[in-house]
């Protein structure tokens, strides 16, 4: 089915994606909210620029965004995938219980706040470029890549991982993370650690055309938590 968005209007459009079975081809995109809110079962893709809260509560569908994507993208979301050939707003993948978001450009403030994991779902962003402050706040689970390929600076903003008790954030970057706060450790990610995170940059290099040899060709940081957190397990089943 192909859509051309700024005829329907936000409304109009979201009502015919949650009523089709069919995957679905949106034209000429200029801000339309909550496309694919809830979806399963389908591939939405979408020309232009969608609005703010793409994907929320994704429940298994995939999103294509070929362009960029303004705020709250994957708020929420259980299951899936969403792919953004662009740069992403602020608080993309806030809350994220599960599925993937992959971005071959920068995203906003606030990226991966509130991400949590239990069981067998275990949430997973991956930013190509750089993102801006509260990177990974009040992590609870999954996992944060920040791959830094725009930039020789420190691809995070201030206050990465403040609040954080759970989950990993590996950032791609020559210089290692600085003023972090007293909950959060780094480390240098090692040959093992690369390996557990590889079929996330295997896949963002196959999609995006970026080589694996440039991805490797940096240092990664690994951030993780203090184990002596009190609080961990209020939000976490590990």
């Amino acid at each position: 089915m192909k859509l051309l968005a700024h005829e329907l209007g936000y409304k109009a459009l979201n009502e015919l994606i949650h009523n089709s079975n069919e995957d679905i081809i949106i034209e000429k995109c200029y801000g339309e909210r909550f496309i694919g809110a809830g979806a399963s079962n389908k591939t939405i893709t979408i020309d232009g620029t969608p609005g703010n809260a793409l994907g929320a509560y994704l429940d298994g569908a995939t999103i294509i965004v070929n362009g960029n994507a303004q705020d709250a993208v994957g708020d929420t979301m259980n299951d899936g995938k969403i792919i953004v050939f662009g740069n992403a707003g602020d608080t993309l993948g806030y809350a994220m219980r599960g599925g993937k978001i992959l971005v071959k450009g920068n995203s906003g403030y606030r990226t991966g706040i509130h991400m949590k994991e239990y069981k067998g779902k275990k949430p997973v962003i991956v930013v190509g470029g750089s993102t801006g402050s509260f990177l990974g706040e009040y992590l609870a689970g999954g996992l944060i890549i920040v791959l830094g390929l725009d930039t020789d600076d420190f691809p995070a903003g201030y206050f990465t991982g403040t609040g954080m008790h759970g989950g990993e954030i590996y950032i791609r970057s020559l210089k290692p993370p600085k003023n972090l706060p007293p909950q959060v450790l780094k480390s240098e990610a090692d040959e093992s650690d690369i390996k557990r995170i590889e079929e996330h940059l295997l896949e963002f290099s196959r999609l995006f055309g970026v080589s694996m040899d440039e991805i490797l060709s940096r240092p990664f940081y690994r951030l993780t938590p203090n184990a002596k957190n009190p609080y961990k397990q209020l939000y976490t089943d590990n």
